[in-house]
Formats: structure tokens, sequence, C-alpha cells
């Protein structure tokens, strides 16, 4: 079977999807991308377009069709019906324009909104990374439609939902172990912390280092590795809290290459979260299989990913100041669970147990 893969934002989650599955399907799976240099806005806006043209040039009639949310596949269907008209076609949705968060004083584009909710339209089946991303997006379409005076189609959501279902994306676990046969011992004297995600407003690193302040305060010994891609690298509180953290730091910047990146979560002991916008947690099963214990939000995805007995513990409510107490708990707990029990967590995720369910999945859909 002839897969056609469209990814008008080729990068971070979705290119590594999108490669990881390429490179390992038993289908033929193509690409067609563009990069993310243009810009997400434009993206959504223009890479219809292009991707149509891209598409109608193929030597090969794909089989079924598979868009990322950033495609207005509404448009890009309308542009190759003649070739394509009847080729199935599916929307992987790694997140979604209707509940984004923004940066404080931002105003919400609903035409990039209302691009999501088309596509939704558009498509044979949606795939969503979580559920609980299925649930918000569902949860919010009623809200988006019913803001016009007439013509709301509000019927629409019920066909949405009835066509949807989650496929979490694979990830290349291997590729951070390294030549170690075990994973690194804790230092119970002096636990490391481990920050991985975006250095940006919706991962909320102000927060966490706000409760660093009061970790330190209290007395509570650490060290510390940022690893998380930076958007900004003049961010002046970026640079004011690498120098602020300097002493207790053992690395801080984007790791290079993925065995870097492995060798850095393998030295960690607690993974930190404090992100208002996760619709799944690649980052975080990436420090589970590393053996890093989770502190996590009770909120977005996070619940869904640990089993239930784990969150009393491992999930905390709030401000910095709760955040600083769950990590002075979180210390004092690690011993208490082996390093492999939290590897067990992100197993299933795994390109190698994931891929033959994507295949499957496709095959029906295609069928």
């Amino acid at each position: 079977m002839l897969i056609l893969w469209l990814d008008p934002f080729h990068g971070g989650s979705h290119a590594a999807v999108a490669a990881g599955y390429a490179s390992r399907s038993a289908h033929q799976v193509t690409l067609l991308t563009l990069p993310t240099a243009g810009g997400w806005r434009w993206r959504m806006r223009g890479g219809a377009v292009a991707l149509a043209r891209m598409a109608q040039a193929l030597p090969q009639r794909p089989d079924l069709i598979v868009a990322t949310d950033m495609l207005d596949l509404a448009t890009f269907r309308a542009l190759t019906a003649r070739q394509l008209g009847d080729v199935p076609a599916v929307a992987y949705f790694h997140e979604n324009q209707l509940t984004y968060p923004l940066p404080a004083g931002r105003q919400r584009d609903l035409s990039f909104a209302w691009i999501n909710y088309t596509t939704a339209l558009s498509a044979d089946a949606l795939l969503f990374n979580s559920d609980f991303h299925r649930r918000e997006f569902l949860g919010a379409l009623p809200g988006l439609l019913g803001r016009y005076h007439d013509y709301r189609e509000l019927e629409t959501v019920a066909a949405i939902a009835a066509k949807s279902m989650v496929l979490p994306p694979g990830i290349d676990l291997a590729a951070l172990d390294g030549p170690e046969a075990q994973l690194a011992p804790l230092d119970a004297n002096q636990p490391t912390l481990l920050w991985n995600a975006r250095w940006d407003y919706d991962k909320q690193p102000e927060l966490f280092l706000n409760a660093l302040e009061l970790l330190e305060a209290q007395g509570g010994a650490f060290r510390l590795i940022v690893a998380g891609e930076q958007i900004d690298p003049n961010d002046p509180i970026y640079t004011r809290a690498r120098a602020r953290w300097s002493e207790r730091t053992i690395h801080w910047g984007y790791a290079p290459t993925r065995a870097a990146y492995g060798a850095l979560l393998r030295r960690a002991d607690i993974v930190v979260s404090t992100a208002i916008q996760e619709f799944f947690g690649i980052g975080l099963l990436e420090a589970l299989h590393c053996g890093c214990a989770p502190l996590l939000p009770r909120r977005l995805n996070y619940p869904d990913l640990l089993p239930p007995e784990l969150h009393a513990h491992w999930l905390y409510e709030g401000a910095a100041n709760e955040l600083a107490t769950a990590l002075a708990t979180a210390i004092a707990r690690i011993q208490l669970v082996p390093r492999t029990n939290w590897r067990a967590i992100a197993a299933p995720y795994d390109w190698t147990l994931l891929t033959p369910h994507y295949d499957r999945l496709f095959a029906d859909l295609a069928a």
C-alpha cells in the first residue's frame, strides 16, 4: 500500500513521527513536506497550495493520504479533486488552534481554528495523539461554531466525533540508550533535576525557576540539567537563570544530537514539567525511558500518561510554592521507586510496538 504523508510544518514532533513511521512501516510511505522556516501561520494558510502542486506531480497514486493538523486539508482536497478526489484522507492532530494557550496579551486568530475545523470536516478520519487532546478539541468546537449568528452547523460536531480516534506518536526510545549496561545510580544526597521542555511561554520556565529558589531556600540539595530547545537565546530570563544556577548545573543548552540528549537524560533523576500546553508528552516519556521519576502538574495529558496509583505522589497542584514542596517530597521518595519502573511506563510507545498498529490501522482506513 502507498501512503502519502503531508507535513506542511516539518519539524519537531511532526517530523519525528512522520520520518519515524516512514522508515519503519511495512507500507510504502511518501513524505511531502515543507520546512518550518516559513512559520506555522503561513504554512497553515499556504501549505495546501504548495503541497497540492507537489502531489499532482507524483508518479504514483496513493491508497491513503495522511495530513497533519497544520494542513488546510479542505483546500488541498479541492485542489487535487480531479487526481485524488476518491483517495481516503486522514488528519493527524499533534495540536490544535482552538485550545492552544496564547501568550499574555495576544488575541486568538480564529481563522486558524476554522482551518482545523474544516480539516476535521473534510477528513475521512481524525487521529489524535491522545484522548485528552481528542476531548479538548471536540469540547471546544461548539464554542467556535456558537460564535456565529446563524447556520452554526452544530450537528457537525457529532459527525466529527464519530470519526475521531486516538493514535499516540511512536518514539525512537532505543536511540536514547547508551553503551552502559545499567541506568545511572541515584545520588540520594544531591539528585539531579531535569528540564527538557522548550524554553517558551507555554512551558512556563519562570514557574520552574521560582520553585528552584524556594527549594534552595528550604535547604534542598540538587543539581540541574536544562536540555530543552531555547526559542530565543537572548531572552534575559534565560541568560540570568543560566548564570544564577551555574554552580548547580551539569548541563545547560539544547543537546546537539539524540545520543547526547539520551546521555543527559540518563544522568538525571527527576524530570519536572510546569507546562500549560501538552497534548501528548514525548519529552516526558523520553525521560521516563531513561529512568527519571516524573513531577508533573495535575492537568493536560499527564494524568493519562501515568498510572492512577502514581498520581498522589507524582502529580502536583498549583504555583511555585506548591511545586517547591512537591519537589522536596519527590526528592525524598525517588529512592523508593526503581528506575526501571519508570522505564516500563514509556515502553508501550516505542516504534517497535506501535509501527504494526499504525500499519493495520492505515490499511483499514484505506479500505
